[in-house]
């Protein structure tokens, strides 16, 4: 297995598509990093000399200074501060809803979850 920033990329694979194991790194950033080297989109990561990887190892360090565990935590402290300064997208994120002004009357299963059905009230016995 070819390893990237820590990350072991799977090598039957597409290498455009085994670069996307990498948190940080999508299907358009993948391309252009195999552009720029000149790499065949359908070329899988097991045909690549050890000098393309490195030259690929390389030119991701320079052009994505953060990847993988940096990022995650980059993320996380940045939700974390909006809910700490209390703004309207942290309480969205503390009320797990919808952040950037979808509806939510309808649609929005995969931020609110599934619904949950409420029984019908038992009427009292006389």
């Amino acid at each position: 297995m070819a390893r990237i920033s820590g990350i072991n990329i799977p090598k039957e694979k597409r290498f455009v598509i085994a670069l996307t194991y990498i948190y940080g790194i999508g299907r358009t950033s993948a391309e252009k990093i195999c552009n720029k080297l000149k790499i065949n989109l359908n070329q899988r990561t097991h045909q690549l000399t050890e000098e393309k990887l490195s030259q690929v190892r390389s030119l991701i360090e320079k052009e994505f200074p953060i990847l993988e565990g940096d990022l995650r935590r980059k993320i996380s402290s940045d939700i974390k501060r909006l809910i700490d300064i209390g703004c309207y997208r942290g309480i969205r994120h503390v009320k797990k809803l919808p952040v950037r002004g979808q509806r939510t009357h309808t649609n929005a299963k995969t931020r609110k979850g599934r619904g949950v059905a409420i029984a019908n009230k038992k009427k009292a016995v006389k």
